[in-house]
């Protein structure tokens, strides 16, 4: 089995996102007990000697000015739980949660929250059971963390919350109980240590981030198919045009399409004799759109990288300078802007396909059969499949809004700015399902479009496509037939979306062409 250990400073968005899929065990490193041993005794020494520190002897918001009993500590703890677990709306995806659990570990395995290293071990045993606390996705403003999000989480772990099995919610003291665990039972601190910070937005940052980086190479694989049907020129691709305007992104793209594109045949067989100067944007422009997602991309990458690896929780404790600190780094701002930006990217790569996608059902511009039908008007072939994309363009375009850009203040004004980073990340996650989605139908687009531009200057014969593309055009072929007569559309956009989802046709591609950008 796949092992992962937490020190709260390496982790990655590859190893994060790769620990919950294949559902890695995980555990702290010696180094950080250490840590949180160290920073706990501190707590404890406060704690004896009646200092007054925020949220661990004083109640939370406006509340800070409350002095709290010391025998009503652990109360406060729970209580604080209790009242947070106000979110509401359906349950937060699965993996999401998992992720959840795994990025709040980090952040306390820095050492700099005063919680029990015990604390950490139990949320990694849930992580390692495959345990989905129930989590409501509604609720977080992105300041003073996602509060409502990891309250719910920390409620399941007191055993009075619940979990999610399959579609059922069950109790969460059942399910303890069922796999030998003890219901956490709070102290000083550490229950605001558990809910203050950012993971919940972190972990649909770092779903997208990292299938972001996935798209980054399928697009440019559709957008080479793309070429290949519409019998477009290879010229704008040129490494010649791209050094000129050296964005590191636009080089990777043009080269991955001219890896992908070499040795076409189909191109190859009008070369000479095509009156166009000159493709359409969408063709033209592959490399420079293309390119500045990817830059997007990347910004939102090592924002995201910083992010899981931060303390985000507050006051922190400073063992060594015996001192705590009341600040704000559960505030969402970084990933608040950084997956509105990441949107705005993705939105921009189902645009550009989309517009590929009407230019090969459009007979005026693309020269092949109508909707790429073969007995138009009996059939319709491919005419919905833009529709959908279509839809799907449009609703990207407006969860593009920018969540980062409105704030409602709370807590009586105490919190008066929010990022409202829960919002853009849950906008990131479906703009980054319907990129997918207009991927996987540009994929079936395109085969159907090269099945026919295949016999156009041929002279009889099957021309085939380039290297990396007639490689995956084969691959998709086997899977999905070429479309004679209408049938039901929906099922063939699945299985494309399943092929892409796979990771196979990256790996068809760069096993014909060569390692992707």
């Amino acid at each position: 089995m796949h092992q992962l250990l937490l020190d709260g400073s390496s982790l990655t968005i590859e190893s994060a996102y790769s620990a919950e899929r294949a559902r890695a065990k995980v555990s702290i490193t010696p180094s950080a007990v250490r840590r949180m041993e160290s920073s706990r005794k501190q707590v404890e020494k406060w704690l004896s000697g009646n200092e007054v520190i925020y949220g661990v002897t004083t109640g939370f918001g406006e509340f800070a000015t409350v002095k709290i009993p010391h025998e009503k500590i652990r109360e406060l703890q729970a209580n604080l739980i209790r009242s947070h677990s106000a979110g509401t709306g359906s349950p937060l995806p699965g993996d999401i949660v998992r992720l959840i659990i795994l990025l709040r570990a980090n952040a306390l395995a820095k050492g700099y929250s005063g919680i029990r290293p015990q604390v950490v071990r139990q949320l990694l045993k849930v992580f390692n059971l495959g345990l989905v606390p129930f989590i409501p996705s509604k609720g977080s403003v992105g300041s003073s963390g996602d509060l409502v999000q990891l309250a719910h989480l920390v409620l399941a772990l007191m055993g009075e919350g619940s979990f999610v099995e399959g579609d059922r919610l069950i109790s969460a003291s059942s399910v303890l109980r069922k796999h030998g665990l003890t219901p956490l039972n709070l102290t000083a601190k550490e229950g605001l240590a558990l809910v203050n910070g950012t993971q919940m937005m972190g972990a649909f940052a770092v779903h997208c981030v990292y299938e972001a980086a996935e798209l980054t190479r399928i697009f440019d694989i559709t957008g080479a198919l793309s070429v290949e049907a519409l019998r477009g020129t290879d010229v704008a691709f040129d490494e010649r045009i791209h050094r000129l305007r050296p964005y590191k992104g636009q080089l990777d793209s043009a080269r991955n399409i001219r890896r992908l594109l070499r040795g076409s045949k189909i191109r190859k067989s009008h070369i000479h004799n095509d009156p166009r100067v000159q493709d359409a944007y969408s063709l033209r422009c592959m490399p420079q759109v293309h390119g500045a997602v990817r830059e997007t991309v990347e910004f939102c990458r090592r924002q995201v990288n910083t992010e899981i690896n931060s303390a985000t929780d507050n006051p922190l404790i400073f063992p060594g300078d015996g001192i705590h600190l009341e600040g704000g780094n559960f505030h969402g701002e970084p990933l608040a802007l950084a997956m509105d930006f990441l949107a705005i990217g993705l939105s921009e790569y189902a645009n550009i396909s989309e517009r590929r996608i009407e230019r090969m059902v459009n007979g005026q511009l693309s020269g092949l059969p109508k909707f790429l039908s073969e007995n138009g008007g009996l059939n319709s072939g491919m005419m919905i499949a833009q529709y959908t994309a279509a839809s799907l363009v449009s609703e990207n375009k407006v969860l593009s809004h920018p969540a980062s850009v409105d704030s409602i203040p709370t807590s009586a004004n105490q919190e008066d700015h929010n990022s409202m980073g829960s919002i853009a990340a849950q906008k990131c996650y479906q703009v980054l399902e319907n990129a997918w989605r207009v991927a996987a139908i540009e994929l079936l687009v395109s085969c159907q479009a090269i099945d026919f531009s295949r016999m156009i200057g041929g002279n009889g014969r099957e021309l085939t496509c380039g290297a990396g593309t007639e490689a995956v055009y084969r691959f998709v072929r086997k899977h999905i037939k070429h479309l004679k007569a209408d049938r039901v559309l929906h099922k063939d956009i699945e299985e494309s979306l399943r092929l892409l989802k796979s990771g196979e046709i990256i790996g068809i591609s760069e096993k014909a062409a060569g390692k992707l950008e």
